[in-house]
């Protein structure tokens, strides 16, 4: 019997038992569909990480303090960077463009009735042309407000509607740790960068963040939280960040471990890309057992199959069917099962990453190679677990197999 006659058998039969077919192929439909959404949703949490990372500017760099060791543990680094090293490289290092130093925190912001948890930036005006910022209304902080320690904000565009509705906020008041700011500013609408809602988030004079909302008084200079560096030419960023590096050496009086940390866009994109390639394959992994399970299943109700039709096999055996011919016809029904059942959850797992992009932020990526090894794994665990099912009915002895009705 050729391959087309055993593949019209096959047919026929799984259409004859519709109910076990699809309930057999059940476990080979959720485990194609979880590994096709796993893997897509996980590229699309790669593309949106790729472009949170892009979305901050292609010649920047991050100095963190903390040695890149420190960075890895638990504990939080302690804060070795000041308002003067933010300065000095501004003033020294000639590839450097600006330099924006960060004070982060986050508070309670009220006005009158409304009271918002936001996120606080003590900063310096070199923040709107490193980080890409805009102002949509009247001004962000400057030089003076730094040097008078001006209790003033600029307001991202979300926490200014919410707090001051139609009102317009310029020149409005609102209270952070029962301090009076005045509203100088609303900023155009950022987004969100790593989990921060930047139009949620309140802007004021770094001197002002030191002095009124965390109390510093360290001797050693104000400490910051983070500083932000744009580079002039960005095939320059890795002698700049050599220059930045030794710099903050001299100045840290550094003999052994820095104290610091000088990333680069591509090092946080290398970071996060691994990061989230890693938990796309521990997904996938986890996703592709349902695939195992879905082909005991199958050789599970091929073994019963073979049971039921012992003396079909015996029969087939009589008028001329060789071994090679019932193995042929059984191993061709695993096979269509966990094939069939590969293109059905191929479907559903496309449909699933489809929605994912439609309601969430992540564009889920549909990819061919995923899905041509998916439904290939499928077919071959039909393969792997049809055979010792097919093996067993083809050495069933003919004579033996219609004595049993």
């Amino acid at each position: 019997m050729n391959v087309v006659e055993s593949l019209k058998m096959a047919g026929q039969t799984l259409l004859a038992n519709k109910l076990r077919s699809s309930l057999t192929m059940l476990g080979i439909i959720i485990g194609n569909a979880s590994v096709i959404a796993t893997i897509g949703i996980g590229e699309g949490a790669q593309t949106f990480v790729s472009d949170q990372v892009s979305s901050l500017g292609t010649n920047l760099l991050f100095i963190v303090p903390g040695s890149p060791d420190a960075q890895r543990r638990p504990v939080l680094p302690p804060q070795t960077l000041v308002l003067e090293d933010a300065e000095a490289i501004a003033e020294q290092v000639p590839g450097v463009d600006r330099v924006a130093p960060q004070l982060n925190g986050s508070e309670l912001v009220s006005y009158r009735n409304r009271n918002i948890s936001a996120a606080l930036y003590g900063t310096t005006p070199e923040l709107l042309p490193v980080r890409n910022f805009a102002v949509a209304q009247g001004r962000f902080v400057n030089d003076l407000d730094i040097r008078r320690n001006q209790k003033v904000v600029a307001l991202g565009s979300e926490i200014a509607e919410q707090l001051y509705g139609n009102v317009d906020p310029i020149g409005q008041t609102l209270r952070i740790k029962n301090v009076s700011f005045r509203v100088v500013g609303v900023m155009e609408p950022k987004g969100s960068t790593f989990g921060t809602n930047l139009d949620e988030t309140v802007f004021m004079p770094i001197t002002t963040m030191a002095n009124q909302i965390v109390g510093q008084s360290s001797p050693y200079g104000l400490t910051v939280t983070f500083i932000n560096v744009s580079v002039i030419d960005e095939s320059q960023m890795r002698a700049t960040k050599f220059q930045i590096e030794n710099l903050l050496r001299l100045r840290h009086r550094i003999v052994n471990e820095d104290d610091f940390t000088v990333r680069s866009q591509k090092d946080l994109q290398e970071t996060t890309g691994a990061i989230t390639g890693a938990l796309t394959i521990l997904l996938a992994t986890v996703a592709s057992i349902s695939l195992i399970v879905g082909g005991i299943g199958i050789m599970n109700i091929m073994l019963v199959s073979v049971t039921e039709r012992t003396q079909e096999i015996g029969l087939r055996k009589a008028i001329g069917a060789s071994p090679s011919d019932i193995l042929m016809q059984f191993t061709i029904e695993a096979v269509l099962l966990s094939i069939v059942g590969g293109f059905v959850g191929t479907g559903i797992g496309i449909v699933g990453i489809t929605a994912v992009g439609t309601f969430t932020e992540f564009e889920g990526g549909l990819s061919p190679t995923a899905i041509v090894l998916a439904t290939g794994v499928s077919g071959g665990i039909g393969l792997i677990f049809g055979v010792l099912p097919a093996r067993r009915a083809a050495k069933l002895d003919p004579i033996v197999a219609l004595r049993t009705a």
